[in-house]
């Protein structure tokens, strides 16, 4: 059976699994597995949670089913895994999802079949960690009776313009053959073409780099902020005039959250620390992010202060909860950091957020959203989320929350300079 014949099993459809069944499941059968009952029936209903996905595209895919029994993956030849791969509290790689997705494709793994696996690790993590589950499971050798590959994600959540085919695509194989079929799978989907790297090593180093990489960028430019800002300086107005010339990198402030940029450094500074070496400028940037949300929120509070506003018992509006604008996604969101530095202080916050589903905030965070925010109400008003909802606005309605005397920190500079009391 030649690979576009295969039929192909993706274990985990949220934002980066879904998209993917649903691009090949248009030309090939697909079983899109979950063990989420409720997104499973949804999606059959033709509606996606995530928003990731229309109910048009949702419906372009004839092939694609929908199951949350793993007996049915037994029907696949080609598995591909997207679960999510987060850190503990402690920041240390959290596998066990990717772990027992491994324990349940090896009950179903039949000899020639290739699991390829898409979710962030540190290098190594295929081969060492995943594929001895396979072969434990199964009782298959590997590259004799089965066969790994690994073709990182690349989805923007809330990005319609960047969608899947539109990026190029990192594959890689356990052997060369294996490396090719792989390469040839994902071509027929990616319009953008695809890249085949020497390794699964290497497939798995370029993925967890590229973000560690946009992570030391924005560490470097918030800690320009916190310069800028002792300084009296505007932040923005230095990035314009430096983005000027040609080579200069547009990166700008904020809290650095998501399930990747946040996250994926953690696994290679684990990998680092496991084989004796301790990363230092990865780390330091990490520090600093991490440490933005009680940044801002103190800057909010001297504020305050400056103004003579009561800071214990005051009311502030936090208005945005998810990672980043235009999306429902709430993974390890850093405004989180925001809200709690803000109660530390005694301020009662009200969290408003027109794309979060309120369960899931509750579930997630302990996070119950105001369906609409009082007016005349607000000691403060923290701007978190560029969602264009709040960008279209204006500054009238955005201040009508604040009471006579109130704060308006516009973090994501969504306001003209001089239309906010305080910014990054």
């Amino acid at each position: 059976m030649t690979s576009d014949m295969k039929t192909i099993a993706v274990i985990g459809l949220g934002y980066v699994g879904l998209p993917l069944a649903v691009e090949f499941g248009k030309s090939r059968p697909v079983i899109g597995f979950d063990l989420n009952e409720r997104r499973i029936e949804a999606l059959r209903d033709g509606h996606d949670a995530t928003q990731e996905v229309s109910k048009q595209e949702l419906a372009s895919a004839p092939n694609l089913s929908y199951t949350t029994n793993s007996a049915d993956l037994a029907a696949a030849s080609i598995y591909i895994v997207t679960v999510p791969t987060p850190i503990d509290a402690h920041k240390r790689p959290d596998l066990t999802p990717l772990i027992k997705a491994s324990e349940t494709l090896g009950q179903v793994l039949k000899r020639g079949d290739i699991v390829i696996y898409e979710s962030t690790v540190y290098p190594g993590a295929t081969e060492e960690d995943c594929v001895p589950v396979l072969e434990r499971v199964s009782g298959l050798t590997f590259n004799e009776e089965f066969f790994a590959g690994y073709s990182p994600e690349r989805i923007n959540p809330g990005d319609k313009q960047h969608r899947l085919p539109d990026i190029r695509k990192v594959t890689s194989g356990s052997t060369s053959d294996v490396a090719e079929e792989v390469d040839q799978l994902y071509a027929s989907i990616i319009t953008a073409g695809t890249y085949k790297a020497e390794s699964i090593r290497v497939a798995e180093a370029a993925k967890v780099i590229e973000n560690t990489q946009r992570d030391l960028n924005i560490a470097l430019v918030n800690e320009l902020a916190i310069i800028f800002n002792k300084m009296g300086i505007d932040t923005e107005a230095v990035l314009k005039a430096a983005g000027t010339k040609w080579n200069f990198l547009p990166f700008r402030p904020g809290l650095v959250g998501g399930h990747c940029i946040g996250v994926d450094p953690y696994y290679l500074t684990h990998k680092a620390e496991a084989m004796g070496y301790h990363p230092q400028i990865i780390l330091a940037g990490r520090r600093l992010n991490d440490g933005m949300g009680a940044y801002v929120a103190g800057q909010l509070i001297k504020k305050m202060l400056r103004q003579r506003i009561q800071v214990n018992g005051a009311r502030v509006l936090v208005m945005g909860l998810t990672f980043k604008e235009n999306c429902p996604d709430l993974r390890n969101t850093r405004v989180v950091d925001v809200i709690v530095e803000l109660q530390d202080y005694g301020i009662e916050v009200d969290v408003f957020d027109p794309w979060v589903d309120a369960d899931e905030a509750k579930r997630e965070y302990g996070i119950t959203p105001i369906n609409k925010p009082d007016t005349n109400a607000y000691e403060g008003i923290f701007l978190a989320v560029a969602h264009q909802k709040f960008t279209e606005m204006g500054v009238a309605n955005l201040r009508s929350f604040g009471c006579k005397n109130h704060v308006l920190y516009d973090l994501k500079n969504i306001l003209p300079a001089d239309q906010s009391d305080l910014r990054l």
